[in-house]
């Protein structure tokens, strides 16, 4: 990728207002204004796109070291930066498990080499995702990767115990503990969202009890300690009003939602194709309308893809036997466009807001969720937000192809990302 010294971005619509001009000079955003002058600067017409902050991801799987058959760190990254993303946050459901400084680093040192988007490496929070005795959290935290989120995603820690221990040991350097909501023993053998459709199919449901119990349980516990939990892809209209309770009591919570809980619902699992089948499952037509409301009202604080690709064979198989997930780093800003900017729920400063500025300040991720103003570094996303088109994973940079949007009309192409100052896409395609 070439270095460009200065570039101009004349007539974007920053965070969809107003008309201006942004001049990058470097790293860092020079200028913000009408009329700025571009000298030698190379300029791009931006006219009528939104210009937006580089997204930031708090919940991504690269799948490297270990499963690089469905993902590697610069294939992931590269995806990221297709869907203007700056920076996203590497899941530590890898093989080996990210539980020690030095698979933490590796992949840190990965997202280095890649240079198409910021890596910021998830600890464990048990050693080997058992859940039975805690990982090297202080270690990690002091690693080159510096690790502030610890996540055992993939599975929940069920042990209040060792939650309650993760809780405070993470707070004596303000890291943060993500958890993946679930009762195991309330989702044995569980196979869709528990509900008419499971009945109907006679496949094994998943309550939403099973995800809402569990953050009640971490809210207090998170409470009494006095610590900072975030609940991982929150899925139910329960889950939001525990949410909502626990920080109308002032406490350290926060919680994110994926674009897909944002849009499709258990209903789809009728054709039993397993694109549809993920972890938290689909949920009914009345928990995504609560999650849209939640997170216009910030009760949700931000929008993670859960990012989880996989090979075809594990995908193109019967529904009991195919692996749960989805790719989503492509298109969750325009799934967020459809349903949220659309639908007139959030503004384009509110989606900033929710998938930059918020999960960069979850995370403590300098440097990214920054304003667009002089001075600051030029992590940004440009966005042709009229654009109509139709979902193709053959053109998807990502390894894997397993999004259950393939043929489905979605609004919103990202033009350009800029990795401070660097253009990672330029014209919708990859630099």
């Amino acid at each position: 990728m070439s270095e460009t010294p200065k570039t101009l971005l004349r007539g974007a619509k920053v965070l969809g207002g107003e008309a201006r001009d942004v001049l990058i000079e470097g790293e860092r955003i020079a200028a913000v204004g009408t009329g700025v002058e571009a000298g030698d600067a190379t300029v791009i017409d931006a006219t009528g796109q939104i210009l937006l902050p580089g997204l930031v991801d708090l919940h991504t799987h690269l799948r490297e070291p270990g499963r690089e058959d469905s993902e590697t760190v610069l294939t992931g990254t590269r995806a990221a930066a297709a869907g203007g993303y700056t920076a996203v946050h590497a899941m530590a459901n890898t093989f080996p498990v990210a539980d020690t400084a030095g698979v933490v680093e590796q992949v840190w040192r990965l997202g280095k080499e890649s240079g198409y988007c910021d890596v910021q490496p998830v600890g464990a929070v048990t050693v080997g995702l058992e859940g039975k005795k805690l990982a090297e959290l202080g270690a990690m935290h002091d690693s080159a990767a510096a690790v502030r989120v610890f996540s055992d995603d993939g599975k929940c820690v069920d042990d209040a115990v060792i939650m309650r221990r993760a809780l405070e040991y993470v707070k004596a350097f303000d890291g943060v503990i993500a958890q993946h909501a679930q009762e195991p023993r309330l989702t044995e053998g569980a196979q869709m969202n528990e509900g008419v459709v499971s009945a109907e199919l006679g496949l094994g449901g998943w309550p939403a009890v099973a995800e809402e119990s569990i953050i009640a349980r971490d809210v207090l516990l998170a409470a009494h300690v006095g610590s900072r939990v975030h609940i991982c892809h929150l899925s139910t209209a329960g889950s939001v009003e525990i949410v909502r309770w626990a920080k109308s009591k002032g406490w350290n919570v926060t919680a994110e939602v994926t674009p897909h809980h944002l849009l499709l619902t258990d209903e789809l699992v009728r054709s039993y194709n397993p694109v549809y089948k993920v972890n938290p499952p689909l949920r009914t037509e009345a928990d995504v309308m609560a999650l849209r409301e939640a997170l216009a009202d910030g009760t949700i604080d931000c929008v993670a893809t859960d990012h989880a690709p996989h090979p075809h064979e594990d995908k193109d198989c019967e529904w009991g036997a195919a692996a749960m997930g989805m790719v989503g780093l492509e298109t969750a800003l325009s799934v967020v466009q459809h349903t949220m900017v659309d639908t007139g729920l959030l503004d384009w400063a509110g989606v900033a807001d929710r998938m930059s500025h918020r999960p960069s300040a979850i995370g403590r991720l300098a440097g990214h969720g920054r304003p667009i103003a002089p001075g600051e570094p030029a992590n940004l996303t440009l966005l042709d937000s009229a654009y109509r088109g139709v979902v193709n994973p053959a053109g998807f940079a990502s390894r894997s192809r397993n999004t259950p949007y393939e043929g489905r009309e979605l609004p919103g192409r990202v033009t350009y990302t800029f990795l401070r100052g660097r253009a990672t896409v330029v014209d919708g395609k990859l630099a």
